[in-house]
């Protein structure tokens, strides 16, 4: 059974929709990405995984239950956290408070307390006073990811953590990953970068115009098989 599916799952934006009957899976333990160039919907499935936005129709399944009908909050709760596009953190507070935010949706024992974020991001231990806005891109990047650990999640969904990021720094946030999965999380990460999500995944789909033009293991899918599931004209499956 999959942690975490998407069945049918179609979105819209008042009149535009931007979602056509999406269907993904990710199961526990699992890395998942969600590849395709901008516009293709991607962020418009978190959006409408996490409850921020309205399903139009089909259904979010996680862990055997139907939550589609759940506000953003109770999903949350529920365990599934997401670190958003643009970082997203409160200006007016500081690195810990911005961190001790996610905490206070989902008060579970687990793994991720203050501590073990400073530990996995020591940078913000040592500027865990200052604005958060204060961090470069990199570091608020990784006050982002920890903010949404801070609720220990059992999904963690990453909406394009690389973005803007210069290549070093999109190297030590995604180093983070492994030790997130031994800690219990489910990923499922949106990118525009293919080689990146090819090489953190165990499974990738491809998004074109809100639709899924592409499924599989990294290593069972050919270059040209992408190529025209990212870009071009494709059938969806």
């Amino acid at each position: 059974m999959a942690l975490l599916e998407t069945r049918g799952l179609r979105a819209r934006y008042g009149d535009f929709q931007a979602l056509f009957g999406v269907d993904i899976a990710l199961a526990a333990g699992e890395t998942v990405a969600v590849i395709g160039a901008n516009g293709a919907g991607k962020t418009t499935l978190m959006r409408a995984v996490c409850g921020v936005l309205a399903r139009d129709a089909g259904s979010v399944v996680f862990a055997g239950r139907d939550i589609s009908r759940l506000s953003a909050d109770r999903i949350m709760a529920m365990g599934v956290a997401m670190v958003p596009e643009g970082r997203r953190l409160f200006p007016s507070l500081s690195v810990e408070e911005n961190l001790m935010i996610g905490a206070h949706g989902r008060r579970v024992r687990g793994r991720w307390t203050l501590d073990a974020v400073y530990g996995l991001f020591p940078v913000l231990a040592e500027r865990r006073r200052q604005p958060a806005t204060s961090l470069s891109g990199g570091q608020q990047q990784m006050a982002a990811i920890g903010r949404a650990l801070m609720s220990n999640p059992r999904v963690l969904l990453c909406d394009e953590i690389s973005l803007g990021l210069a290549p070093v720094v999109i190297r030590d946030v995604y180093a983070a990953l492994p030790e997130i999965k031994d800690a219990g999380a489910s990923v499922v990460i949106v990118e525009q970068d293919i080689g990146q999500a090819m090489k953190v995944s165990d499974r990738v789909y491809c998004m074109m115009e809100g639709r899924v033009t592409l499924s599989g293991a990294p290593g069972d899918l050919g270059r040209d098989e992408i190529h025209d599931a990212y870009f071009g004209v494709a059938r969806a499956r």
